[in-house]
Order: C-alpha cells, then sequence, then structure tokens
C-alpha cells in the first residue's frame, strides 16, 4: 500500500500542497484530477521521491514514473530505448535483451524492436514509454498525464489500453489527469483536488453522483447547483424533465438561451426565476421531436429526492 500522510510542500509564496492524507491499496487503478494548479502533479512527484516535503510518505521499494513527455532517445531503436535503464543498472546484455522484448509484448510493440521513435505514432510512443517503465518490475506505476498529448480519439483507445494493462499487471496505477471522462473512465478510486487540497475521495459513481461540495459538482460536469432554504444542492442536467406536454403543474418555466448539440445528447441552457440559469440534458431524438429554440419559455421539473445536498 502507498501511504501518504499530512504531506505539505511550498514553492516560495505557493501552498502546493496542504496536509495531504491519502491511502492508495494495492492494485488499484487511481485517477487523481483537477484543475491546473492544484497540486495532483506536485503530489505524484512527492510520492516519486522527486520532490521533498513536509510529511511522511511510505510506498513499496520499486516504482516507476511515466512523464508527460516520453523523452524518448532519437538515434536509439525502439529495443535499445526500452534496455536503457536496465544499462544504467548493468544488467547483463541477453537478459536485458530479453526483458525488453518482454516488456515490448506486453503493451503491444512487438515487431517494432527495430524501429526508431521518429517511425511510430503518438499512441506507439506512449506504448513505448511505458514499456521503457515496465522493465524493471515496478510495484506500482506514477502517470503524469500521459495521454494529454494524444489526439481524443486516441486518447479513448490509450485509455482503455491502459485500463487493461494495468488489470493485466495487477499493479497499483496512480495516474494524474485534467480530464475528468478520463479519470472517471480509469479509476477504480478517484481523488478531486483544489488548491493543494483533497476535496473528495472515492470511487466514480460516488464522485460523479454525490458531489461533496460545489466546487466538485461543477468540476465533474454534468450537474446544476441550486440553493433551497440557505442550503445548497447539485441535480444532474439529465435528472431535469423537459414537460412538453404540459400537464405536471409542479414545474419551473425556464427561457432557453443557448441549445448546443453534442451528438447523442442536447444541452439546452437557460434562466429561470427560482434558481437561475440551469442546463438540461435531453436526448437528440427526443429534442428533434419537440424542437424549440433559443428565447422559447419551456416548462421543468425534478424529482426532488435526486437532489444532492452539498457542504
Amino acid at each position: 500500500m502507498i501511504s501518504v500522510s499530512n504531506v505539505t510542500k511550498h514553492f516560495d509564496e505557493v501552498h502546493a500542497l496542504s496536509d495531504v492524507t491519502l491511502d492508495i491499496a494495492e492494485g488499484e487503478f487511481v485517477t487523481i484530477v483537477g484543475p491546473s494548479g492544484c497540486g495532483k502533479s506536485t503530489l505524484l512527484r512527492v510520492i516519486a521521491g522527486l520532490v521533498s516535503s513536509h510529511g511522511s510518505v511510505s510506498s513499496p521499494a520499486k516504482g516507476a514514473f511515466v512523464f508527460q513527455d516520453a523523452a524518448l532517445l532519437p538515434w536509439r531503436t525502439v529495443q535499445k530505448n526500452v534496455e536503457l535503464l536496465m544499462e544504467l543498472e548493468s544488467v547483463p546484455k541477453p537478459e536485458r535483451a530479453g526483458k525488453a522484448r518482454s516488456a515490448l509484448s506486453q503493451v503491444g510493440l512487438t515487431g517494432f524492436e527495430k524501429s526508431y521513435p521518429h517511425q511510430l505514432s503518438g499512441g506507439m510512443k506512449m506504448r513505448l514509454s511505458l514499456a521503457r517503465s515496465l522493465v524493471l518490475s515496478p510495484e506500482y506505476l506514477l502517470l503524469d498525464e500521459p495521454l494529454s498529448a494524444l489526439d481524443p480519439f486516441l486518447r479513448i483507445k490509450m485509455r482503455s489500453e491502459l485500463k487493461t494493462l494495468q488489470k493485466k499487471l495487477g499493479i497499483s496505477f496512480i495516474h494524474v489527469t485534467h480530464s475528468q471522462d478520463e479519470a472517471m473512465a480509469l479509476a477504480d478510486m478517484i481523488v478531486v483536488m483544489n488548491k493543494g487540497k483533497i476535496e473528495q475521495v472515492g470511487d466514480p459513481y460516488e464522485v460523479f453522483n454525490k458531489p461533496k461540495n460545489e466546487f466538485i459538482a461543477n468540476f465533474v460536469g454534468g450537474h446544476n447547483v441550486i440553493s433551497k432554504n440557505n442550503k445548497s444542492y447539485s441535480i444532474r442536467m439529465d435528472h431535469i424533465n423537459v414537460n412538453f406536454d404540459n400537464k405536471n403543474k409542479d414545474t419551473y418555466s425556464m427561457k432557453v438561451n443557448e441549445i448546443e448539440f453534442q451528438g447523442q445528447i442536447v444541452k439546452v441552457t437557460g434562466v429561470t426565476k427560482n434558481f437561475g440559469q440551469l442546463s438540461v440534458s435531453l436526448a437528440d431524438d427526443i429534442f428533434l421531436q419537440n424542437k424549440f429554440d433559443v428565447n422559447d419559455e419551456i416548462l421543468i421539473n425534478w424529482d426532488k429526492t435526486k437532489e444532492n445536498s452539498l457542504q
């Protein structure tokens, strides 16, 4: 298990981490997510021992780090890039060649041993970076936004491959990302950070459906924040109904000011008298069957039991 206890880190006047405590179980896929400058990459580097801090960190002896920039050596072949760390540790040549081939096989790069980095696609370079980290059989892997430079289609493909690889290896992956969708898709446990502090820890379903506070509700997306009786609540956009038949009397009027087609769904944003600006998520076929325009008045309501109380 990796255990972070009361860790604090300052860079001059900047409080990068403030009294952070976190436990990561063996074999878990953990994503650390938050806005730029929240401290997520600093926390990863503290766990790796690359950055000093106040507090304590305990972890298995053998970990590996996958950086955002793969930093591949262009004059070395794929095979030789993977062998580099073993060369530095004076591993005998036959042994390192075998281990390199095994690592390349794990990430689907068998057959590319004699290629050079410039001959690889972005996804293949990412796989090569992973192979280089796995070759020394780490007990956990730290990944600092490794998919951020890839195009959206390739990111989705690579995150699926990452998840499959982690399950196959059975070791802990601690993955930093600024993408909420990526965090939800990959994680067994999500850590949401803001301003150097951990705001919430939980599984994806819990974090999305039960955000603890207004920051998390807004950050994870898909939620409205409303105020009633001096208390704040979140309500999911897709839990708000549009009453096209006007039969339900328990409704609120909303003047539409934006309609955004997003493929399978249509996001409708408008202003209500009771709750200010709200957004509603409609299936595209429902919207097309009951089409309305900007500046139209529509009626909305929701099941009050779907409201989530915020701290």
